[in-house]
């Protein structure tokens, strides 16, 4: 898949974003975009673009550019969206509801097989298609169906130990909501560890500097 083995985590963030773009123009009716017109649609330079999907063999043809429904395709085997990775989530709470509910797992690689939670108050309550279970069924459940992703929306003190117990039962991948960055000492363990909260204080920052370089300039004006 990679010519050399090794990717960089820039490169690979981009990748489900020029996923989303190719499905927007496939629907838009669009055949084939050259890099450069896929650059100026994406903000990045058409440099930077075939140098991200040279790290996979490179795709496209000199003078035509890229067919946009195969090379949707081919960006899509690269990220996994055609795999269905069993996945459970723990913790049906406020967020972890939403999550459960509005996030389409079967169309992002991973299929979403179990929601747990340990609070009695939501043990048996319906959300999408499953119903939740007991976190004390997790054990027999993964003896069952081999979950090897979790997604993890519990608080941050219960994150680490239930992380270790998951990683025993046969869990790969996290995805984790619990604003704890989350380490565990398994060399093929792999952690996506979300923060909602800096990506707003990211909007705040640029905000910020709006602003500022708004009233700055206004100050000039007056003076």
């Amino acid at each position: 898949m990679s010519k050399n083995g090794s990717i960089s985590s820039s490169v690979i963030k981009r990748l489900p974003r020029y996923y989303r773009f190719l499905g927007e123009l496939k629907k838009q009716g669009v055949d084939r975009i050259s890099s450069r017109e896929l650059s100026q649609r994406m903000k990045l330079t058409a440099s930077q673009i075939r140098q991200d999907l040279n790290c996979f063999g490179g795709f496209g043809q000199q003078g035509y550019g890229y067919h946009v429904d195969e090379l949707r395709e081919e960006i899509g085997k690269i990220l996994g969206v055609d795999r269905q990775f069993g996945t459970i989530l723990i913790g049906a709470g406020n967020l972890g509801n939403a999550i459960a509910t509005h996030i389409n797992f079967d169309t992002r690689g991973c299929k979403l097989i179990g929601i747990f939670d340990n609070n009695e108050q939501l043990i048996g309550r319906q959300v999408g298609n499953l119903t939740v279970r007991h976190t004390d069924e997790i054990p027999a459940f993964c003896n069952e169906h081999h979950p090897i992703a979790a997604v993890l929306c519990i608080p941050k003190q219960a994150i680490q130990q239930i992380a270790d117990t998951l990683v025993v039962m046969g869990i790969k991948a996290f995805w984790n909501f619990s604003h704890y960055d989350l380490s565990i000492g398994y060399d093929d363990i792999i952690v996506e560890n979300v923060h909602l909260g800096d990506s707003l204080m990211t909007l705040s920052y640029r905000l910020n500097v709006l602003t500022s370089e708004k009233e700055m300039e206004s100050d000039e004006y007056e003076q």
